[in-house]
């Protein structure tokens, strides 16, 4: 809900509309929307409405946020209850919407989720890892007993709260529902990422969200944990099954099996610590690029391509029996899916190098390990290993197939180097002068030929592409913009995975939105001042320099617009794809601009309309 919408359409709760909605997404500020029913009574009351609603609703497809949204406020409004429950109803409706599918599932395959501020401020004696919380049963709060319960019943249990080992625990396979408890700005987010995945999920909301020694409805809490196996129920499709098989393909015995190693030997995983020098010269290569490209990453590009060759392809994957059908998905269609990440891989190595990063998936980056040019060599490596895993599938997906293929991903290969030859040379020159339409030009080839391949890849062995191909590309600009605007928003934020220092576009002196909508919108003086800033001409220290940026970027409201124009391309993503008729390539497509533009708990409040337009002509051609 932290990106709630309006329909054109009402939904109807049955889902005889689903194929038809369309959408017309909107930002707003939703604390106010948080509020928790005060009293036990009231609580029960909403959730035994709810379990009524959520009881004639259809289950074979997820609920998506706007019909969901519908739901809660109807269910308000006719119980004459207050807007500032609804963020709690949410949760609640899409709790027993879930229930008879997370009762379906064993407890052993339930992922038991509890936050750390259940536990005492004072005196606790559990101490973190990579886990979360390592709860102790010492009796001083109420997490021991909730654990002990839940592990009685065989559930994995996790203490921690807005950990992304919660996603990476679902895609290893070993869960397959969850039962949480959690406060509401953490469970808003979950409704985007983990309900719209089609999770089987149930929470129940503390009772406060100040984020020490809270409180929750323990009785509801035992409830849900021991909810006992139902008999047969309706699956609703999911995307997990798609997820997971994008994510297993690059585990490495897998890897190795889709992508045999020609000079085989020693794993660069494998080695003591003592870096190249313990592999085989010739081998080297190979080993620190496999080793690369097993490592990390949300592989949401090849998860595209598997998920939209799925839904040209009937959409068996994410119904009932889906893993069983992957299972039998040809192995040519992995490997194209993964040819995908593999010049991701490169671009990501080669951009390491040309920004000089520290960091990726938590571990020094490969030209800070290993030296800038082993680094380059590998990224080339991995650029050729992409190729020739489409090249060799001649025989499976027909010798047309790959040529269209191939030159799907020659063409989006030469623009991501365009895109990427214009910010280095921007970066380079001694006038720090950019216009936003030249920003965006840039991200629309920088950003968008990836998200352009990896559907067109999918379409292209699913049939012709040709009644989908200038949908496509009008759709990945607009999600591409969109998308790297929101990448350079994170920038200040800072990235726990790769790139730890907020700021760090402005220190590398690389071209952004951010920074051509701040030299429009100040002042000659301080315009002059920021560039000054970005040339380290001032003798700053880095975090004063960045702290001083940050200052002019809010002065000339840069945040604020935008916030605003990656809603105008997301409205522009959704038009397009509201005019498709395949729904279940229509629902795919939703769901990617859902996930991909995730946004912050709390936007901004969108002001006026931002005029910013690309070019008539296409930048990306």
């Amino acid at each position: 809900m932290s990106n709630l919408s309006t329909v054109e359409q009402t939904a109807d709760p049955t889902g005889a509309s689903a194929g038809t909605e369309k959408r017309k997404s909107r930002r707003r500020k939703t604390a106010h929307l948080k509020e928790v029913p005060q009293t036990r009574e009231l609580r029960e009351r909403l959730r035994a409405r709810c379990a009524e609603v959520t009881r004639t609703l259809d289950k074979t497809r997820p609920l998506t946020k706007d019909e969901m949204e519908a739901l809660s406020r109807a269910t308000l409004e006719a119980m004459s209850l207050p807007e500032s429950l609804l963020g709690w109803m949410m949760v609640v409706m899409a709790s027993e919407f879930w229930r008879d599918q997370v009762a379906a599932t064993d407890p052993s395959r339930r992922l038991f989720l509890l936050p750390h501020c259940l536990k005492h401020a004072e005196g606790c004696p559990a101490d973190y890892d990579e886990f979360g919380l390592d709860c102790r049963t010492c009796g001083a709060c109420s997490i021991a007993d909730f654990r002990t319960a839940a592990e009685d019943l065989g559930y994995k249990v996790l203490v921690a709260e807005g950990s992304p080992i919660v996603l990476k625990i679902i895609l290893s396979g070993y869960v397959d529902a969850i039962v949480g408890v959690a406060c509401l700005n953490v469970l808003e987010k979950a409704i985007d990422k983990i309900l719209l995945a089609g999770i089987p999920c149930m929470a129940v909301p503390l009772l406060s969200s100040d984020c020490r020694d809270t409180s929750v409805d323990e009785e509801w809490v035992h409830e849900l944990v021991h909810l006992q196996p139902a008999q047969a129920t309706p699956q609703t499709k999911t995307y997990v099954h798609l997820m997971r098989s994008a994510s297993q393909m690059f585990e490495p015995d897998e890897l190795e099996r889709l992508s045999p190693r020609i000079r085989g030997g020693k794993r660069a995983a494998e080695c003591n610590g003592e870096g190249l020098g313990e592999l085989d010269p010739i081998a080297a290569t190979e080993a620190v690029a496999y080793d690369f490209l097993s490592k990390g990453g949300k592989h949401s590009r090849p998860f595209i391509t598997l998920a939209v060759h799925d839904a040209l392809t009937g959409g068996h994957g994410c119904g009932v029996g889906g893993p069983q059908h992957l299972e039998s998905l040809p192995d040519a269609v992995r490997r194209t899916a993964m040819s995908i990440e593999t010049f991701h891989k490169a671009s990501l190595v080669h951009d390491d190098i040309e920004d000089d990063d520290q960091f990726r998936y938590g571990d020094e980056t490969i030209h800070r390990r290993f030296g800038t040019p082993t680094a380059i060599n590998v990224g080339d490596y991995l650029i050729g290993m992409g190729y020739r895993l489409v090249s060799r599938e001649r025989a499976a997906l027909g010798a047309e197939v790959v040529a269209d293929i191939l030159d799907c991903l020659a063409d989006a290969h030469m623009k991501l180097s365009e895109g990427q030859g214009a910010e280095l040379l921007w970066r380079d020159a001694a006038d720090k002068v950019l216009k936003p339409i030249d920003a965006l030009k840039l991200y629309a080839l920088k950003t968008s030929p990836a998200f352009e391949a990896a559907l067109l890849c999918g379409v292209r062995m699913a049939g012709s592409a040709e009644p989908y191909r200038d949908l496509i590309k009008q759709f990945s600009r607009n999600l591409g913009v969109a998308f790297q605007i929101l990448n350079d928003l994170g920038d200040w934020e800072g990235d726990a995975h790769n790139k730890l220092v907020a700021g760090g576009d402005v220190l590398g002196g690389r071209p952004t939105l951010l920074w051509s909508l701040a030299l429009e919108g100040l002042a000659p003086n301080l315009r002059d001042e920021l560039v000054t800033l970005v040339q380290d001409d001032d003798g700053l220290l880095p975090e004063k320099r960045v702290q001083r940026v940050r200052q002019l970027y809010h002065e000339a409201g840069v945040f604020d617009q935008a916030h605003r124009l990656v809603d105008k391309y997301q409205q522009r993503a959704e038009a397009i794809v509201d005019e498709l008729e395949c729904e279940e390539f229509r629902r795919l497509l939703y769901f990617l601009i859902d996930t991909i533009l995730e946004r912050p708990t709390e936007s901004v409040e969108s002001g006026p309309p931002v005029e910013l337009e690309l070019a008539a002509a296409d930048a990306t051609k």
